[in-house]
């Protein structure tokens, strides 16, 4: 049989690919830009009639219609690897809860911890004439899911961009049960990051003064690292090569300015290699059929001895705090999980062991709260409940306006003595009094 003629077999409706999921299913409903759409639609319109059904997927681009039906948490669970915005107000729904891992770890759950999903549903390209679905900017862990997924359904959508890669950035006609074809909609798209704040420009120049030519690049969720990837593109830096689990904007831009040749990669030389990519239309358009670019699933990417395989590997990443200790929350607020460990630990490990490898950790100096009032992301100790998604020994350098410290090799007294140099003017004899009282001070930085 043809694979054309496989494809006539298994087109089915929305509303049939729907029909597959019964109480108390686990269903992977992907990832970023391939949530699917059209099923997601009709099964809006089942799931009150269901029950228990459980689903894995993360960094939702758009609230699935799944989410809007009445009173969602008597009928499902929503599992998520990285919580974003409209999972965070799921939460509070009580039908959202996060999944913590070690992204490069994402794979190996579903094939030795997970084991079995009923259903895997996702978004893809049109197929070529090989058999091929092309996943698309999300190749993720997708072949994971696939691997264990008793049926799989994918939506083809001809306005994907296609993410050329190795085997993992592709599902063959084979292995799919049901195909759906779409009305060609829009990807989802991140919004536009904001225009970058002095504080952002100020971080971002302490950061970019320590990247030497020839660096390869990771750069991790947020504004702050976007800043920092624009500044990159307005320098005079040459010959980067990029690394990254998550493919942004200001890639677009470095590789615009010249300044990505990826020549010094010690592998994919040439390429710029990826696990996932969320970013506007412009993103998608420079990543649709690029010869340069790589994607492939995060085991592959986020591999703590393939990063450290690649020279002057520079990991930049931002968080939500920091303690006297260097232990560093990126994803909590106390117990309210904001987003997800995601890949940070990956390299932060990875990029230390690099040969020249360097590891930034980004932040600014304060906040502010609900009531307007100020607070320092420099804190005595985490508040009660936030994780720590990277430990003491793993953090290298930490910026903020007010500078960069190196605390590798440091003792506790030097360490907190480091991050008080760094924190806001307003607290530092705040925080050098808790340091006292902790006895982890030695001396004062006013000397």
């Amino acid at each position: 049989m043809s694979y054309q003629d496989q494809y006539r077999q298994k087109l089915v409706s929305a509303a049939t690919a729907a029909a597959v999921v019964k109480s108390g299913d686990w269903v992977d409903y992907a990832w970023t830009a391939t949530t699917p759409r059209a099923v997601d639609r009709e099964l809006a319109k089942r799931l009150p009639d269901l029950y228990d059904v459980n689903f894995y997927g993360g960094i939702l681009l758009r609230e699935p219609e799944i989410f809007k039906i009445e009173d969602p948490a008597a009928h499902m669970t929503w599992n998520s690897w990285h919580m974003a915005g409209f999972e965070r107000k799921a939460i509070a729904k009580g039908f959202s809860f996060y999944c913590h891992l070690k992204y490069s770890e994402l794979p190996r759950y579903y094939f030795e911890n997970v084991k079995s999903v009923d259903v895997a549903i996702m978004q893809v390209g049109p197929m070529d004439d090989k058999g091929y679905f092309n996943l698309g900017p999300s190749a993720s862990h997708a072949y994971a899911a696939i691997g264990v997924a008793k049926k799989v359904i994918v939506e083809v959508n001809e306005s994907m961009p296609i993410c050329l890669g190795d085997r993992s950035a592709y599902i063959h006609i084979d292995d799919v049960d049901m195909i759906v074809e779409t009305d060609n909609e829009p990807i989802y798209e991140l919004p536009p990051a904001p225009p970058a704040t002095e504080i952002d420009q100020a971080v971002a120049k302490l950061v970019v003064e320590r990247i030497p030519d020839g660096a390869c690049l990771q750069l991790g969720i947020g504004g702050m690292p976007n800043a920092i990837g624009k500044m990159i593109a307005e320098s005079d830096l040459k010959d980067l090569g990029i690394h990254t689990e998550m493919y942004v904007d200001a890639f677009v831009d470095m590789a615009e300015a010249g300044r990505i040749t990826g020549a010094n990669k010690n592998f994919d030389r040439g390429l710029q290699t990826f696990a996932f990519a969320a970013g506007t239309k412009k993103m998608y358009d420079y990543l649709d059929n690029n010869p340069e670019i790589k994607s492939a699933s995060v085991d592959y990417v986020n591999h703590y001895d393939r990063v450290a395989r690649l020279d002057k590997f520079i990991s930049i990443n931002n968080a939500i705090d920091i303690d006297l200790y260097g232990q560093v929350n990126a994803e909590s607020a106390g117990t309210r999980q904001i987003s997800g460990a995601g890949g940070q630990l990956d390299f932060v490990l990875g990029a230390y062991g690099s040969r020249g490898g360097k590891t930034f950790i980004c932040m600014s100096s304060t906040f502010k709260n609900k009531d307007g009032s100020l607070a320092s992301r420099i804190r005595p100790t985490l508040a009660p409940g936030s994780i720590v998604t990277d430990a003491r020994p793993n953090t290298m350098y930490v910026v903020t306006e007010y500078g960069a410290v190196n605390l590798k090799g440091l003792s506790s007294w030097q360490t907190a003595e480091a991050l008080i140099s760094i924190a806001h003017p307003d607290f530092r004899d705040q925080l050098i009094a808790e340091a006292e009282k902790m006895h982890i001070w030695k001396r004062s930085n006013k000397r």
